[in-house]
């Protein structure tokens, strides 16, 4: 998945669940700057924090990611 289609999924659902970046951020235990460069898409996640983003945001890891299941 190219990072600006997951930037653009981790805004649309940090927005859909009414967080802010900085309540998000400090639940996920990073700063804003870090969530904010994950939203623009210049910052390469990693599967544990992808992972982690989607349990705050309560959805699943395939729906953060659009992975599809084969």
């Amino acid at each position: 998945m190219e990072y600006d289609q997951l930037a653009q999924r981790v805004r649309a659902f940090r927005k859909l669940k009414g967080y802010t970046q900085q309540e998000l951020a400090k639940q996920l235990g990073v700063s804003v700057a870090v969530l904010g460069s994950l939203e623009r898409g210049t910052r390469k996640p990693d599967k544990k924090l992808l992972a982690h983003i989607s349990a705050v945001l309560g959805i699943s890891y395939e729906e953060l990611t659009a992975e599809q299941a084969e």
